[in-house]
């Protein structure tokens, strides 16, 4: 059973990723802050979910959470700053997003940046404990999930649709046989044999 708040505040932010293991495609961040009353039985870390579970709790959460906002950090931006600084700096606008300024952050993971002058804990298996970690985790991988079925129908020959950019035998074997995209993280060790790729 997860627990709805970490820190006692009412207004407590829970703050996820999604996407930072990709070869392709943006980290997406979510922050989420939910009322004292809130539960749904199919909420749960979104690696533990089916596509059709997360889809389903996407609007749950919308509609009932007092406080939410995804944030984007695109490819050119990981390249240049690095997967975990991309990671922070998500979480961190999905923060900034909010119309609510929250009393306490609850990341998941145990890297973070202080975030104004609002305390925060990191939380390692966060999403696997807390409501608001769980819900953030949702959202940010359904939001990445659509982004990357979009860009599936311009480069369809590395079927994000269905690996969402991931490090799979199929995208790989693309990469060998097609090379790169605007989307790519030029930085990634897209081929474990590291071949020279023109871009």
């Amino acid at each position: 059973m997860l627990a709805l708040n970490y820190s006692g505040f009412s207004l407590e932010v829970g703050t996820d990723e999604a996407g930072r293991g990709c070869l392709a495609g943006p980290v997406v961040a979510a922050a989420v802050i939910l009322p004292e009353n809130f539960s749904h039985s199919l909420l749960n870390d979104s690696k533990q979910l089916s596509e059709k579970n997360r889809t389903l709790l996407k609007p749950y959460i919308e509609e009932h959470a007092l406080d939410f906002a995804v944030s984007y950090v695109w490819q050119d931006e990981v390249d240049k700053i690095n997967v975990l600084q991309a990671s922070i700096a998500a979480m961190h606008r999905a923060i900034d997003k909010l119309t609510q300024t929250p009393d306490f952050i609850i990341v998941d993971g145990n890297k973070f940046h202080k975030y104004a002058k609002i305390p925060h804990e990191t939380i390692v298996k966060g999403d696997a404990k807390y409501l608001s970690i769980a819900a953030a985790s949702v959202l940010a991988k359904t939001y990445r999930d659509s982004y990357m079925k979009r860009i599936h129908d311009e480069f369809p020959m590395y079927n994000w649709q269905k690996n969402k950019g991931y490090p799979t035998k199929e995208h790989r074997d693309a990469i060998r046989k097609f090379g790169i995209t605007k989307y790519h993280r030029k930085t990634f060790r897209l081929l474990p044999e590291q071949l020279k790729l023109s871009i």
